[in-house]
C-alpha cells in the first residue's frame, strides 16, 4: 500500500525518501506544496498548497483513500502539522495536531514544555508591531531574539544591550515580512540566552517511547549574535551521565508537547545546570544530514522511519559505522554564488567520503540570520569523533568560495546590522 510524502519543493529529503521507499519496495507518492496561482492540470494531483490546511487535509484525505495509503509522513518542517491532521482524518497513527503545532510555533512549545516540566530558558513574547525601545531596557541580558515559526536558526539573534535588541527586533520584523507575515499578526520571541555546548538528538517515538537512534555533538560554540550550524559528530563525547540526563530531558519534552509517534529531532543546550531543551521538532534531521546514518546491515534513517510508519519489522536501532560527521557548509557572506574550487583537494583528506555542494551557481546567497538554505555539505567517516572532526575541520580548509556583492538597489531601505563579537 502507497505512502503519501508530505513536502516543500526545496526539501533536501525527498531523494532519500524516494530511494527508502524503492529498497523496501514501497510506492511512495510524493504530495509536494505547490500554492494555488501555480497549480494547474499540468501539475496533477499530487500538488497541494498546504497554506489552507482545512483544504489541503481534504484534498489529501481524498488522495489517501483514492489510493489506499498505509501511512502519510511530513518530509520536513512545512508539513508536519497537516501531516497530524491527515492521518487522524484517516485514524492512522499520529501526534495530535495540537502536539505538531507546537512543535512548529516555538512559542506554544515554549508554553507546553514549561507546564510539562521540562528545563526551558526564560521567554516571553511581544508583538512585531511593538516600539522595541519600550522593553529594551526591562530587559535581562544577554538574551536571543527568534521568529515563532522559521526554523534553521533564520533569524535568532543575540543581543547583549539595549541598542543591538532593538537592531536585532527590527531585522527579525524584516525578516518576517519578507516572507510575507503581516506584522499586524505576527509576535517575536524573546528568549534568555544559555551558555554551554550544544548537541542534537535524533530519536524515534512508538506510543510515546522514545528510541534513541543517535546524540550528535556540535563542536562548533554557538555563542551568536548569530547562531549557524556547521559540525554534528556522533557518538557524543559527552559522559554517559550527561547524555542519560539529555535523554530524560528529551523524553519529558516530547511528553510536555504530546509527540507520541515518529521521527524526532531535539537541539538541547548542556551547562552545570544540565540539559535545557531548546526545540523539539515532529520530524527527522533536516538537509542531508541524514546520510550519515545507518544502522543494523546498512538501514538508512529514511528506511527505518518508512519502517516504522507502515508496521514493517525493523530489527535492530544501533547504529553502525563508527564515528561519523558532517560539515553543513558555512556561507561566508551573502551575495551572488559564484562557485567553489578546491573541491578535489578536499575530497582526498583522509575520512572524507563525500562533498555535495546544493547552492545553485549564478544566483543570489544568503547568509544568517537571513539565510534559509545551506551552501552544501561534507561527510566523514573515522575510527574516532575526533579524527571526524579534524577531517572535516582539514577538508573545508580545502575549499574556496567565491561569492560577490550584490549590487545596490536605488531606494532599498537599508536593513540594520549588529556587528560580531
Amino acid at each position: 500500500r502507497p505512502v503519501l510524502l508530505l513536502m516543500s519543493p526545496a526539501t533536501y529529503r525527498a531523494g532519500a525518501f524516494m530511494a527508502a521507499a524503492d529498497a523496501l519496495g514501497i510506492d511512495a507518492i510524493s504530495i509536494v506544496d505547490t500554492p494555488d496561482a501555480l497549480r494547474s492540470p499540468r501539475t496533477g494531483r499530487y500538488a497541494v498548497s498546504f497554506g489552507d490546511l482545512r483544504q489541503a487535509t481534504d484534498e489529501i484525505v481524498a488522495i489517501a483513500r483514492e489510493v489506499r495509503a498505509s501511512a502519510v509522513l511530513a518530509v520536513d518542517d512545512s508539513a508536519t502539522e497537516l501531516a497530524a491532521l491527515v492521518n487522524a482524518a484517516l485514524g492512522l497513527p499520529h501526534n495530535r495536531p495540537e502536539s505538531a503545532t507546537a512543535a512548529r510555533d516555538k512559542l506554544v512549545m515554549r508554553s507546553l514544555m514549561h507546564a510539562g516540566g521540562a528545563r526551558t530558558p526564560a521567554f516571553r513574547a511581544v508583538p512585531a508591531q511593538l516600539d522595541p525601545h519600550s522593553v529594551a531596557d526591562s530587559l535581562l541580558y544577554p538574551s536571543v531574539v527568534k521568529p515563532l515559526r522559521l526554523s534553521g536558526s533564520r533569524g535568532v539573534i543575540r543581543v547583549d544591550d539595549p541598542p543591538s535588541f532593538v537592531a536585532a527586533f527590527q531585522r527579525v520584523v524584516a525578516i518576517l515580512e519578507s516572507e510575507g507575515v503581516e506584522p499586524a499578526t505576527a509576535m517575536v520571541l524573546i528568549e534568555e540566552y544559555l551558555p554551554g555546548d550544544e548537541v542534537a538528538l535524533e530519536g524515534l517515538l512508538t506510543a510515546g517511547e522514545l528510541t534513541v537512534l543517535a546524540l550528535f555533538d556540535k563542536p562548533d560554540p554557538l555563542v551568536g549574535p548569530f547562531f549557524e550550524e556547521t559540525i554534528y559528530i556522533t557518538p557524543s563525547r559527552l559522559p554517559d551521565a550527561t547524555q542519560a540526563e539529555i535523554v530524560e530531558a528529551t523524553r519529558v519534552a516530547a511528553l510536555a508537547l504530546g509527540l507520541r509517534e515518529g521521527p524526532i529531532h531535539a537541539e538541547l543546550r548542556v551547562n552545570q545546570q544540565g540539559a535545557w531543551l531548546i526545540e523539539v521538532a515532529g520530524r527527522s534531521i533536516g538537509g542531508l544530514c541524514s546520510t550519515i546514518l545507518t544502522f543494523g546491515a546498512g538501514m538508512s534513517l529514511e528506511e527505518m522511519i518508512l519502517r516504522h510508519a507502515t508496521g514493517m519489522e525493523i530489527g535492530t536501532t544501533e547504529r553502525s559505522g563508527g564515528a561519523v560527521g558532517v560539515m553543513m557548509i558555512p556561507i561566508p557572506r551573502s551575495g551572488i554564488f559564484r562557485g567553489v574550487t578546491g573541491i578535489s583537494e578536499a575530497a582526498a583528506v583522509e575520512g572524507i567520503t563525500g562533498i555535495e555542494i546544493t547552492a545553485r551557481v549564478n544566483y543570489p546567497i544568503q547568509a544568517l540570520p537571513e539565510g534559509a538554505s545551506y551552501l552544501g555539505f561534507i561527510f566523514a567517516r573515522g575510527d574516532t569523533p575526533g579524527s571526524v572532526e579534524q577531517a572535516l575541520r582539514d577538508s573545508h580548509a580545502r575549499l574556496r568560495i567565491r561569492i560577490d556583492a550584490l549590487a545596490p538597489i536605488a531606494g532599498a531601505r537599508p536593513v540594520p546590522l549588529i556587528a560580531r563579537r
